[in-house]
């Protein structure tokens, strides 16, 4: 089984970049499943239904999030409408949408796949549960149908991810981090059989402050007063992803590969 991790795609110059590129990997890597991380696919934070319809044309097959997927209304619906599209799974039951999916892959695979949110560092007006607590009962669940699971850790802390990494690990296919846009050069198989990297990095402008134009985030670090983020315009884009290969039989990874391409 092969599975190909898109790391957050970070507005139109992501989405543009990634038309191009993901038939190339599709082809070369021929993976089981896509999955993307899309909380900042609609100018930078969040999703709207044209974006969706947009993605949807792509071959991504799992498309999860994070803490910004709420900063655009057509989220709510969108949620609720999609069961390929997840939010993490521990925020409160009541909110749109749910953390987990089982996907058929592409070779008849059964997948699951599990979004959840860091705490350590986040938003602290954010109401989510344990990622611990949360994935251990979603394996429950999951486990009735297959053996093979990917979980979306979306954390700021480097600590948090590993834990987590750790703490499922022989239980789960793989760990994969995101939303610090910034690909991490740890990846690695541990004792249990999981696949593991503190961040998948981002899909979006290189010549920008994590993909937000430059002038902005330097004044606010300049006044401490706010400014208005906006996803950089020009320059080329960088797609990172992760491709991870496990044996269907049991679900354990035996390897893991970054990923990464320049897009004009």
């Amino acid at each position: 089984m092969t599975a190909l991790f898109i790391g957050d795609i970070v507005g139109r110059p992501g989405r543009k970049a990634l038309v191009e590129i993901l038939p190339l990997w599709n082809k070369n890597y021929s993976p089981d499943i896509v999955i993307a991380n899309i909380e900042n696919a609609a100018g930078g934070s969040g999703i709207t239904n044209d974006v969706m319809r947009e993605l949807s044309g792509m071959s991504i097959d799992v498309f999860t999030s994070g803490n910004h997927i709420w900063q655009k209304r057509d989220a709510l619906k969108i949620l609720d409408s999609y069961d390929n599209v997840l939010r993490p799974a521990n925020y409160p039951r009541r909110n749109p949408g749910k953390g987990w999916c089982v996907y058929k892959g592409r070779r008849g695979h059964l997948i699951g796949v599990i979004n959840v949110s860091g705490r350590v560092f986040m938003d602290p007006h954010q109401v989510v549960d344990s990622p611990f607590d949360s994935a251990e009962v979603l394996l429950v669940k999951i486990g009735l149908e297959t053996h093979i699971t990917i979980v979306d850790i979306h954390a700021e802390a480097t600590s948090e991810k590993k834990a987590l990494g750790f703490y499922l690990n022989g239980r789960v296919t793989a760990v994969i981090g995101t939303h610090t846009h910034v690909q991490t050069a740890d990846e690695s198989i541990l004792s249990g059989g999981t696949a593991f990297i503190t961040d998948a990095g981002m899909t979006g402008p290189i010549d920008s402050i994590i993909g937000m134009s430059k002038k902005a985030v330097i004044e606010k670090f300049l006044t401490g007063m706010p400014r208005r983020f906006e996803v950089a315009r020009s320059g080329k884009v960088c797609i990172n992803g992760v491709l991870v290969k496990a044996y269907a039989s049991n679900g354990r990874a035996f390897h893991i590969e970054r990923l990464q391409e320049v897009w004009q």
